[in-house]
């Protein structure tokens, strides 16, 4: 289209453009940005060239542009500064009255706060206002005629204020005074009139230099024969033309997101659409109909839904995981699997949104005295009672709270149960209290063979739940759930789904979850792939296989953090040996130095003394435990014998003789045989 007198620059046309006219087409007539390449906006790309056509849709405001006009210097200004702005008063003069009225600001105080004076002296019927008299401009009224005039409020030398009308039609030679109001930079920029005046920072008594403004737009528009949305500044040295009037008939692509298109209303359903940009980086599905939206692909969009979906995953063990979003549609038959626990935790967490829990226990479990963790033996049953918190200083060295899950032990109903005062006893022993560290196995110990909708299961129980498909879908050509073992059902999802069908398949419809997928749609003209008012019948596929991406994203999302389970507690003080230093006097206790051959006769002898102290009577708590009893000090192979006293082995092999040898008369010490004698008197005693 050729150029014509209404050729503006960019920035004048928006400026000037009535907003409530929009949308507008126009034309570029020059601009060329990187010898017509893309010119790249704030990560925007836009291009740009001679003779395109953008169908402007919106226009908002970004910031303001500051011109100082005596500097020549601009700089730009956020829409929320806090300053306020001085109008500057135009320097040629008004003609009359009427024009005066059509410049007022109207929108923010058009009257009160205009003030002007005539050059001349004025006269008004019986009223004669002397030249240089300030007029402020009030209301505008008709008269009893019908002729319109303005009251103004004439202010006096000494102050004294009165009252006159004068005709919009009265002819003169008017000029603006300087206005004392001050304007924010927000009621400039939303004033049709006052955004085309020049302002002044500060007050009118200390003018600074006068400044012209200008609004910086962000523009949203659709560029012809182009697929998507593009925005870019005002600020953009290209001249437009209008050509709103000359191009009505030509249709401009409209790209829809997926959240929009669900936004429809109910009668832009059914429809074709076409797929303007497929969900490149997307990776949260692996099922058949994901690999059909591609870019250029056509689909049919049925209608949009609010649609419950369940999360269920294949259990541990599989060489390769499974994750899959079931529709409440889906029809299989579900029976519920018994749920494997790693420990005592995993059953309280278990119990809290299934009271009345039991398990059964599946390998023997060591307990550990020091700790309170009993022993468990595979096979052994148990039924959840509650949650216990006991300080544990009576056990532990640390005293702390230890949280504990008070469990009872299922008896067979063929034991014997013939005294009554051992049945008693075996009630109170039949609790076991199991410490929520405690690493046991257990397994769920179910009663309940019924076969369930996968609707009832989620009314009736709480997730997540083991179960198994025992029936599968018989409506879905192939039920990928019906060959797994087992499967977890995680959570519930409520997401906005597009139920969509490919054309050539229109009965084969599968839904579209609009949080999860990324797609840039086009609504098209193309006709419905069936005759008029014979809607096929919908066959939804129920099952969409998902990827592991998926499932941690929906973790992410939509679950609150999982409490960790309680530390374990500290350890017991080892049962090893002591120190030397543990056997040795206090540290306050004064001690003579001795030799190392001394320290080594006498090291070992203060703790074999030790003997382990009575039982504390059982009513008694201590807060320190009892003493240890130390094993024998490896010391004792190291003390010097003495070579003074032969072995008793040795003697007895020998003939008792009770003559001495000469050379024993030198030693000061009983004979050996009397001291065995002896002994031997004193074990007869």
């Amino acid at each position: 289209m050729e150029e014509s007198d209404d050729v503006l620059g960019l920035q004048d046309y928006i400026k000037n453009v009535d907003h409530s006219s929009l949308p507008r087409i126009l034309q570029v007539c020059s601009g060329v940005y990187f010898q017509g390449s893309v010119y790249e906006i704030s990560g925007c790309e836009v291009c740009l060239s001679t003779g395109d056509l953008v169908k402007i849709t919106g226009i908002k405001l970004l910031s303001v542009s500051c011109e100082d006009i005596i500097n020549n210097t601009s700089f730009e200004l956020p829409l929320n500064h806090s300053g306020l702005f001085t109008l500057v008063p135009e320097e040629l003069p008004y003609n009359t009255i009427e024009e005066i009225v059509g410049l007022l600001p109207v929108g923010v105080d058009a009257f009160g706060s205009f003030t002007f004076f005539s050059k001349n002296e004025l006269v008004i019927e019986n009223l004669t206002v002397p030249a240089g008299t300030k007029m402020t401009l009030l209301t505008i009224e008709l008269n009893q005629n019908g002729e319109s005039f303005v009251r103004c409020r004439l202010l006096g030398q000494q102050e004294a204020s009165a009252e006159v009308h004068i005709p919009l039609s009265c002819h003169g030679e008017f000029y603006e005074c300087q206005n004392d109001r001050g304007y924010t930079l927000q009621e400039i920029m939303y004033s049709t009139r006052l955004c085309r005046r020049r302002f002044s920072k500060g007050t009118p008594n200390n003018c600074g230099s006068p400044l012209f403004f200008n609004p910086v737009y962000e523009i949203q528009g659709i560029m012809h024969m182009r697929k998507n949305i593009v925005t870019f500044p005002s600020t953009l040295e290209v001249d437009v033309i209008d050509v709103t009037e000359q191009c009505k008939n030509i249709t401009f692509v409209t790209p829809l997101s997926l959240a929009e298109v669900a936004a429809q209303s109910e009668e832009a359903f059914p429809t074709m659409a076409e797929i303007l940009e497929g969900p490149v980086a997307n990776s949260f599905f692996c099922c058949s109909w994901f690999k059909e939206l591609q870019k250029g692909k056509h689909l049919v969009l049925h209608k949009c839904n609010k649609t419950h979906m369940v999360l269920a995953c294949a259990p541990k063990g599989r060489k390769t995981k499974q994750y899959f979003l079931l529709s409440q549609g889906y029809s299989g038959q579900i029976r519920r699997r018994a749920r494997e626990f790693s420990s005592v935790y995993e059953v309280y967490m278990a119990n809290c949104l299934s009271p009345g829990l039991k398990v059964s226990v599946t390998k023997h479990f060591e307990g550990v005295e020091e700790e309170g963790v009993p022993s468990l033996t595979a096979g052994e049953q148990l039924e959840v009672l509650r949650l216990q918190t006991a300080n544990s200083s009576e056990v532990l060295e640390a005293a702390q709270s230890v949280e504990s899950l008070i469990c009872k032990r299922i008896e067979d109903e063929d034991e014997d149960d013939d005294d009554d005062d051992e049945n008693e006893s075996e009630r109170t022993e039949s609790e076991v209290c199991l410490p929520l560290f405690t690493p046991a196995n257990f397994v769920e110990k179910l009663s309940d063979k019924k076969k369930y909708g996968l609707a009832e299961l989620v009314k009736k129980f709480s997730f997540p739940l083991d179960v198994k498909v025992v029936n599968h879908d018989k409506t879905l050509e192939k039920d990928p759930l019906a060959g797994l073992a087992a499967l977890r059902l995680e959570g519930i999802l409520e997401e906005t789904t597009v139920l969509a069908s490919l054309p050539d398949t229109p009965d084969k419809c599968f839904e579209l979850p609009v949080r999860w997928l990324q797609l840039s749609l086009s609504f098209i003209t193309d006709p419905l792939p069936w005759p008029d008012c014979k809607s096929p019948g919908v066959q939804l596929q129920s099952v969409t296989e998902v990827t592991e991406e998926f499932y941690h994203e929906y973790h992410k999302l939509t679950e609150k953090p999982m409490a960790h389970p309680p530390p374990r507690p500290p350890k017991r003080r080892s049962l090893a040996l002591p120190s030397s230093k543990a056997c040795a006097e206090p540290k306050d206790a004064t001690l003579p130095i001795k030799s190392s051959h001394t320290a080594k006769l006498d090291r070992s002898p203060p703790c074999q003394t030790n003997r382990r102290p009575a039982p504390p009577p059982p009513n008694e708590k201590e807060d320190v435990p009892p003493p240890l009893v130390p094993r024998k000090s490896v010391t004792e192979s190291l003390a010097i014998p003495n070579m003074y006293v032969k072995s008793p082995r040795q003697q007895h092999e020998k003939p008792h003789n009770t003559a001495r040898k000469p050379s024993d008369s030198d030693h000061d010490y009983e004979p050996v045989e009397d001291l065995l004698t002896a002994l031997d008197h004193i074990m007869f005693y």
